[in-house]
């Protein structure tokens, strides 16, 4: 086998490793006979992926089979991420190289595991992507590694936002991850008969990709998109993935709708998203993309497609994008009247006489004015 030099980086360095072989002749004539024939280069940007390509490449060489099942584990748990971390990495079952607090990779019989984790405020999130000689391997080490969280794992719906923004040097992206804890009601959403939960679910069973949110700030149109995203997850088994902007800028080119259909979104939400759905005959230039996606491959697939705007009656809608079989509808979210934000107040307080207190001191003020949701939380604090 030939010697790796790697330069330039040290432990916890996250920039790509160069990577120099020394070989002798030979080598370099069969490695560039490979690469005539196949034309195929690798490049990786860790040590555990500089160790299962090499591992991989030579499975290869020699027509044998090395890692023929993958799976992918992504969770999350209340727990010090050091501390769940070191749990895996000494266990007796494998060996384990730690490059820094937050990555780790496994390496036992029939099985290779790069493991990736991040801190958040309350939490700690990590995703580990297994290799294993057959199933039964893949299988026993994830519920191994799940072991190792224990009653710490958090069990409540999980998505990811794929957070698209617009920089000097074109469309960047940034993934966040949120945790769907809102617990939603049906009475700070009384425009929708039959319930916010029904409402949701009949949306995601509906073969219509789009849903438009309109109303004042406050209202609530937020909560439920993230309520939207939170059964994705349940339904799916795993975080839902959404493709979220709310600048017009990045949508003036063809890469995000692109990104969208070719990706593994669960959906686009566009906020702010008044200057989309205005009229092409108005000069809109991004509407025909949309119309484009939210049909064919995305609507055969289930994935949707979510704009809100804050402008309460944006005027003129494209009738293109709202027609039936396309639409699934069109909601506008208002503010809610005295009485319903009081019985809404009194239904989240739930008894506590604290916060039925601070309802009714804070409701009996102006008592005839209407309410935001926002508004209503706010005097629950």
């Amino acid at each position: 086998m030939p010697s790796i030099r790697v330069a330039g980086h040290e432990p916890g360095d996250s920039r790509e490793l160069r990577v120099f072989y020394f070989l002798d002749r030979q080598t370099i004539m069969k490695r560039n006979e490979m690469m005539l024939s196949t034309g195929n280069t690798n490049r990786v940007y860790g040590l555990p992926q500089l160790v299962w390509s090499n591992r991989v490449a030579r499975a290869v060489e020699q027509g044998m089979s090395c890692y023929p099942i993958y799976r992918k584990l992504h969770f999350a748990a209340r727990i010090e991420l050091e501390v769940l971390l070191d749990a895996i990495a000494l266990d007796p079952s494998w060996r384990v190289e730690r490059q820094n607090a937050e990555n780790l990779f496994i390496d036992g019989e029939g099985i290779f595991v790069m493991a990736y984790g991040s801190r958040k405020a309350e939490y700690c999130s990590c995703v580990f992507y297994i290799w294993a000689a057959d199933v039964a391997k893949a299988e026993a080490a994830k519920e191994c590694i799940l072991a190792k969280a224990g009653s710490t794992r958090i069990t409540e719906p999980m998505f990811t936002i794929d957070w698209n923004f617009v920089t000097s040097n074109g469309i960047d992206s940034a993934e966040i991850e949120e945790l769907a804890t809102d617990v939603l009601y049906n009475s700070a959403y009384p425009e929708i008969v039959g319930g916010v939960h029904a409402f949701i679910a009949r949306y995601l069973d509906a073969k219509e990709t789009v849903l438009v949110l309109q109303g004042p700030p406050g209202t609530g149109k937020t909560r439920l998109i993230r309520a939207i995203l939170a059964e994705m997850s349940r339904r799916k088994g795993e975080p839902a993935r959404v493709m979220y902007t709310g600048e017009s800028k990045a949508l003036e080119s063809d890469a995000l709708f692109v990104k969208f259909i070719t990706g593994e979104d669960d959906a686009f939400v566009m906020e702010d998203a008044d200057h989309v759905m205005k009229p092409r005959a108005d000069g809109n230039d991004h509407l025909h993309r949309f119309l484009t996606i939210a049909d064919g491959v995305v609507r055969s697939q289930g994935r949707k497609i979510v704009f809100s705007t804050n402008l309460p009656n944006v005027g003129n809608l494209d009738e293109a994008l709202v027609r039936p079989g396309r639409c699934f509808a069109r909601l506008f979210v208002r503010k809610l009247t005295a009485a319903e934000a009081k019985a809404l107040a009194m239904e989240i307080a739930a008894g506590d006489a604290e916060k039925a207190g601070r309802v009714s001191q804070a409701f009996n003020e102006e008592a005839a004015r209407g309410r935001s949701l926002a508004e209503v939380y706010q005097a629950l604090q």
